[in-house]
């Protein structure tokens, strides 16, 4: 099945007679995974805060914290796709509990009552980083103690609540998208564009450090794969990458030209930023900023630190590999930015 979004593309299997719920498809991936679903003939539910812009979908605007929005949102279900996630660099941990812990047991509590069958869990590559480097690794296990910062250690923690919850009946199968990025997505690559073209987008030590990165038409794909995977494989967690390593100097220079913006030319060394990206902050959550911190200790690792993964067991446990190339993928990156 084929269906398109501006420059998007997405090319499924038939899911015909499916009924599954998509969680945070007001997001750039949540919406794709959904609009893919509804062209490959699936019955899809949607739940999320705001209006999805979706058509051919059961709609329903509410959280995945709240119980009475979940039971509606399960109710005829017999597949989860769950994505919806606080996403930031900054902010009160209990923020990110409420939502990527807490909204996913009482997800998964309810999908369970209502009988669904299968559980694809989104969760991060960050969940499994203590900040030293990843050269060629598998998924590996998550880590809430190790992980990096108020997201990376709640969406350990709800990858670790799926995964307790798998069994012959409940089969449950994580995904772990890597440095996604592509046109419309405000995670990454907007914040670059944005950043680069205000000039203050500094590469660290020269922007050397080999990552691997996840265009979204290929985590769309990868991601409803994983649907029919779980059928046969369950309980483990895989890392989803394009499989091609770069440097991360040549990937934001790369994705801010595409937007429209010049390529960044600042640069500092990897320590200054850990540093800085320390106080900065500790500054911004003791004053509760609701804007993010232009830095982040985090950040600056996951900027100068090398993160590229073996893609083998992802390959075959999905049968699926990426169908969109880097330069592809940059291709149709700068088509939509420049219409």
């Amino acid at each position: 099945m084929t269906t398109t979004r501006d420059t998007f593309e997405y090319h499924t299997a038939n899911f015909t007679g499916y009924n599954v719920l998509v969680t945070g498809a007001s997001g750039v991936l949540g919406f794709g995974v959904a609009q893919a679903l509804v062209a490959a003939g699936a019955n899809v539910t949607v739940l999320q805060r705001s209006a999805s812009g979706l058509t051919g979908v059961r709609e329903i605007r509410g959280s995945v914290t709240d119980a009475d929005d979940v039971a509606k949102a399960v109710d005829g279900v017999d597949s989860v796709i769950h994505i919806a996630a606080k996403v930031s660099v900054s902010g009160p941990l209990a923020d990110y509990e409420h939502v990527n812990i807490e909204g996913t047991r009482t997800l998964l509590h309810a999908a369970q009552n209502a009988g669904v069958s299968r559980w694809v869990h989104i969760s991060s590559p960050s969940v499994a980083h203590s900040g030293d480097s990843i050269i060629g690794d598998g998924a590996g296990a998550a880590d809430p103690q190790a992980a990096r910062g108020h997201y990376a250690a709640t969406k350990a923690a709800g990858e670790l609540l799926a995964l307790a919850a798998d069994s012959p009946t409940f089969r449950v199968l994580v995904l772990r998208p890597h440095l996604m990025w592509g046109p419309g997505d405000t995670q990454l690559t907007e914040r670059i564009i944005d950043r680069a073209r205000q000039n203050r987008l500094p590469l660290l030590d020269g922007g050397t450090a080999l990552v691997d990165t996840l265009f979204l038409v290929n985590a769309v794909e990868g991601i409803i794969a994983a649907l029919e995977a779980v059928d046969t494989t369950r309980g483990e967690a895989l890392v989803l990458t394009n499989g091609q390593p770069r440097p991360i100097g040549e990937m934001i220079r790369r994705i801010a030209v595409a937007g429209g913006a010049k390529e960044p030319t600042l640069d500092l060394p990897s320590g200054v930023a850990k540093a800085a990206g320390s106080i900065i902050e500790a500054v911004w959550d003791a004053e509760k900023r609701g804007d993010e911190p232009p830095i982040t200790r985090f950040l600056a690792e996951q900027m100068s630190t090398a993160h590229w993964f073996d893609q083998r067991r992802t390959h075959h446990v999905l049968q699926w590999k990426p169908r969109i190339s880097l330069d592809e993928g940059f291709q149709l990156t700068t088509q939509y930015y420049r219409h």
